[in-house]
């Protein structure tokens, strides 16, 4: 092989490949796509169509000789109106066979034909009818898992749906373990490991914006990503590894060219990374803190801001005593604001406790947002909570008990008329941002969405822009093939022999392949998987 390229002028033109990949990705989808429907597209009157279709069932598959599984895929609750059963393996055809009996003339002899759905009735080893049942059948390769899956429809409230799995298990299948089905799909080439991972970000997403995000991974934006980058790696690879045996044949090496490539592969992983602050936010929400002296309107603004009457507001100093928690999402990330008793020094043990809990709490959340009176300005009082909270000389301090951003809300900002606000250098120091705001009037809550998503990491959330989103494991996977990216672009401004370049290209590869899935071992595949529910 090396040979052969050899002997063609020229090998390669390192800085082509960046300029082109775009083309390239396009071109790839294009094929990728119609190879896709030759296999997925329904029943064709073109023989060549059929005969492909024949030939794709045929071809094997990873999870060929492997148990056939069955689990309840929906919740299984007692009010729902339907269940649904999933069998999934090479026996899933024949385990149907056994505990359905289709409805009509044609009862012997049935065989399911794919995408098609059956009425009937599910029976069991005795052959007593259990469940008047929906049988939907999608044999391999056009199934979630690339195997023959078969699916039953039971009538809802949990009995119906035990009775059926019960009967199926007791036909050949084995209970799935969580996340199999996806782990077989997985195996089979139906999905890589990112997408696979964006099933279960799907399924767990608390807002829509978190479920279009999952959506993007699943439609295999890093997957694509990562395979473009590959491709530009393994490009440049086969050229120095012609060089080590063949220099003398080949052109000389545009080593700037290399450089810019090197570069652009690096710029490109690093905007894969910076995504992921935006999915953390999605998936796991934000823990926002309401502090401040009694009676500057902290309630008022948790009821304005979530739309709700949740905390009781009242003109009586300590009103609330404890911490109360509501929810809202902004711009698609779940946050959970803490309303804090007002802080301060008091006799009252109850009030205490509250003081003590509100400290505690800012300690905790992931944003703190201090609320001060506008009308009244910057009190002693307030420099007393300042001082409490992150200590007398600030953040950083050992005194500090605050370990996330800080944010200062000036409410009551309609009573406030042109009077200016007047903070201390520490405090101008300590928020990152200060913002107006009225609870009766609803005024800069726009503002305080876009300032608290800005202090989070993620201030295109603000202006609705979402996308895909890599996770903790696929940050580190990246971080490493950055890392060797580096280490590349050092070795080659020491001017260190050429086979030294190939090692960390190769360790480059490796950590983009773990992102997708190709070459990891069990125990990523194990923290992966065990994660899902069983039933996907």
């Amino acid at each position: 092989m090396l040979s052969l390229l050899a002997s063609s002028a020229p090998l390669f033109r390192i800085g082509w490949l960046t300029r082109n990949r775009r083309a390239r990705s396009l071109e790839a989808r294009s094929v990728s796509h119609a190879a896709e429907q030759s296999v997925d597209d329904g029943p064709s009157t073109s023989g060549r169509t059929a005969e492909h279709s024949s030939a794709a069932a045929d071809t094997p598959l990873a999870t060929d000789g492997e148990d056939t599984i069955a689990s309840l895929v929906t919740g299984g609750s007692r009010s729902g109106a339907v269940d649904i059963i999933r069998v999934s393996g090479s026996e899933a055809v024949q385990i149907a066979q056994r505990v359905f009996w289709p409805q009509g003339r044609f009862r012997f002899n049935w065989q399911p034909r794919s995408q098609r759905i059956y009425h009937g009735s599910a029976i069991d080893s005795s052959g007593r009818m259990i469940d008047e049942v929906l049988l939907l059948a999608m044999l391999r390769p056009r199934s979630y898992t690339r195997e023959d899956v078969i699916e039953l429809h039971t009538h809802g409230g949990g009995v119906c749906a035990q009775r059926v799995l019960r009967a199926c298990i007791e036909a050949g299948a084995r209970p799935a373990r969580p996340g199999e089905f996806t782990l077989r799909a997985f195996l089979n080439g139906r999905m890589d490991l990112s997408q696979a991972e964006n099933v279960l970000q799907l399924i767990s997403a608390r807002t829509a914006t978190a479920a279009d995000s999952a959506l993007a991974g699943l439609a295999g934006g890093l997957g694509q990503l990562v395979s473009e980058l590959r491709g530009d790696l393994l490009e440049i690879l086969a050229e120095l590894e012609a060089r080590l045996d063949f220099d003398d044949d080949l052109p000389p090496m545009d080593v700037p060219a290399l450089v810019e490539d090197i570069t652009v592969l690096q710029r490109d992983i690093e905007a894969a990374l910076r995504t992921s602050r935006q999915g953390n936010l999605l998936r796991q929400g934000l823990q926002v803190a309401i502090v401040g002296r009694p009676n500057v309107g902290k309630s008022s603004l948790m009821n304005s801001w979530t739309g709700t009457n949740r905390a009781i507001v009242t003109d009586i100093a300590g009103t609330t005593r404890d911490v109360l928690e509501a929810g809202l999402t902004v711009s698609g990330v779940p946050i959970t604001l803490l309303d804090t008793a007002g802080i301060r020094s008091s006799c009252d043990t109850v009030e205490q406790l509250g003081v003590e809990r509100s400290t505690a709490a800012a300690a905790a959340a992931d944003v703190v947002v201090m609320v001060v009176d506008a009308a009244a300005g910057w009190t002693d009082d307030d420099g007393e909570i300042f001082d409490a909270l992150w200590g007398r000389d600030g953040p950083g301090s050992s005194s500090c008990k605050v370990r996330g951003p800080a944010l200062l809300v000036v409410n009551k900002s309609d009573l406030a008329g042109t009077k200016q606000l007047q903070l201390p250098l520490l405090a101008k120091e300590t928020f990152q941002a200060v913002v107006q705001t009225s609870a009766v009037t609803r005024d800069g809550l726009p503002d305080l969405d876009a300032a608290l998503l800005k202090l989070a990491g993620a201030p295109q959330l603000a202006a609705g822009g979402v996308s895909w989103s890599v996770n903790e494991r696929q940050a580190e996977a990246l971080i490493r093939a950055h890392e060797a990216l580096g280490a590349v672009g050092e070795s080659i401004a020491a001017d260190v022999p050429l086979d030294c370049w190939t090692v960390d290209l190769r360790a480059a590869l490796l950590a983009l392949g773990e992102v997708s899935g190709e070459g990891v071992g069990e125990e990523v595949l194990d923290a992966v998987f065990s994660k899902f529910c069983i039933g996907k």
